[in-house]
């Protein structure tokens, strides 16, 4: 596929999420991320190809309910191979997450740069991605080779016609919740001497606070555009749109930096649905 072969935002990115070739999907998102920041692409065209109801996918890995996977000891080197293929599950999914949110709202009345935030978090994720799968293959895997759940685009099904419940669900939550747990993932992997494997946890950290601030900043931004109050609005799409639990402990600081403040978070804490 010729790397000139989409003229728009939209097309761009609907043809990552379509590719179930992996390498395509992950080259396709890096090159619409390109031509966009380098305004090679206008927005969208009436030509743009239909959005999937799912994204593209190799036939393995075989998707499995969240409570069928498999939790294993990171001091043992099949246990941290399963996390980081469950690592790489995340990371691939956050790719089709950025690029869905872009190509299925590129009619939204919000300014162009809604879009650069998105499609610089589509770079990231795929580079994320990158790293966490040449990891694997060191330790002689390779993404695939284990069962993974598919709860992260159930999230994305739910929210598909509503930009802000979107934002809720998928920066906020879902991408806020690697704040709180990838510290103590790194600090175990060194622990185990796995230096390599906590390198690429710090890598994806870092750049997860930024994702997590671009959600954020949007959703504070639709709020006050519709005069609504942002902790408040962010609870009631939480409780409308999210099967799952709110669980502490929260990494507090690195959630206020990316402009999520426990206003927003603390009173669902103890929420859960079925």
């Amino acid at each position: 596929m010729s790397d000139t072969s989409f003229q728009t935002l939209r097309a761009g990115a609907t043809m990552a999420i379509v590719a179930s070739d992996l390498d395509d999907k992950i080259r396709l998102a890096q090159e619409t991320a390109r031509r966009w920041r380098g305004r090679n692409l206008s927005l969208r065209s009436p030509l743009d190809p239909p959005l999937p109801d799912r994204p593209g996918r190799p036939q393995k890995p075989v998707l499995v309910p969240p409570k069928a996977t498999e939790k294993r000891s990171l001091h043992t080197l099949p246990g941290r191979i399963a996390m980081l293929h469950a690592l790489a599950h995340i990371e691939l999914n956050a790719v089709d997450l950025a690029l869905d949110i872009v190509a299925r709202f590129a009619s939204e009345p919000v300014p162009h740069s809604f879009f650069d935030g998105w499609m610089l978090v589509a770079f990231e994720e795929a580079k994320h991605f990158g790293l966490v799968r040449d990891r694997l293959k060191a330790l002689g895997a390779d993404y695939g080779d284990m069962s993974a759940h598919d709860g992260l685009w159930q999230a994305a099904h739910s929210t598909r016609n509503d930009l802000t419940a979107r934002l809720a669900v998928v920066p906020l939550i879902l991408e806020a919740r690697g704040l709180d747990v990838t510290p103590s993932l790194q600090v175990k992997m060194r622990e185990t001497g796995d230096h390599e494997s906590a390198d690429v946890l710090k890598t994806i950290y870092d750049d997860e606070k930024g994702h997590v601030a671009v959600g954020a900043k949007w959703f504070r931004f639709l709020c006050a555009r519709e005069k609504r109050d942002p902790a408040k609005t962010f609870q009631d799409l939480v409780r409308a749109n999210f099967r799952g639990t709110l669980k502490a402990p929260f990494n507090d600081i690195a959630r206020a930096e990316a402009g999520l403040t426990p206003s927003f978070y603390r009173s669902l804490s103890s929420i859960s649905h079925a």
